[in-house]
């Protein structure tokens, strides 16, 4: 029963965020931030310019920036997530796609920067091509990569 309850409660909370984030990014919500900011510094002299009329505008926008922080923050993992989500399965659906690549984001930065070299080293292959619609895999790269390598040894195992 307690699964349930959260479970909704964590769908309103979805729902909600999505909601703020989907508003407060449209041009009317920008439109209100500027002139209730116009609204304030309009009433400046109304109020001397005081520190209270200061700490309102302070006050109001630090908190609005607190939670929007936490609010965009999880709409964009939730679109992140959903990306990956879509590109794991083009990978996956294709045939001729390495399916190294399925929840790729899963690596380290490392890791990362490895495969980032192998497709560098795919489209070097794919410029030498006459014929631009050549494909080449990460595989056929790495075979070149491994082809170079038992043909010119790095010099710590020539020695």
């Amino acid at each position: 029963m307690e699964r349930g309850i959260r479970k909704k409660e964590m769908g309103i909370f979805e729902k909600f965020s999505s909601k703020v984030t989907q508003i407060t990014g449209s041009t009317s919500a920008f439109i209100v931030a500027v002139v209730i900011v116009l609204g304030w510094l309009v009433s400046g002299p109304f109020f001397n310019y005081s520190e209270t009329w200061q700490l309102v505008i302070n006050t109001g926008t630090t908190i609005i920036t607190f939670l929007m922080v936490f609010l965009i923050q999880k709409s964009q993992n939730k679109e992140s997530l959903a990306i990956q989500l879509k590109l794991n399965e083009l990978v996956a659906s294709h045939e001729h796609a390495s399916n190294r690549l399925v929840n790729v984001e899963g690596l380290t930065e490392e890791e990362l920067k490895i495969i980032q070299k192998y497709y560098f080293k795919l489209s070097e292959l794919a410029m030498k091509e006459r014929n631009i619609l050549q494909s080449h895999s990460i595989d056929e790269a790495h075979q070149n990569n491994e082809f170079k390598h038992k043909k010119h040894p790095p010099r710590a195992e020539r020695k």
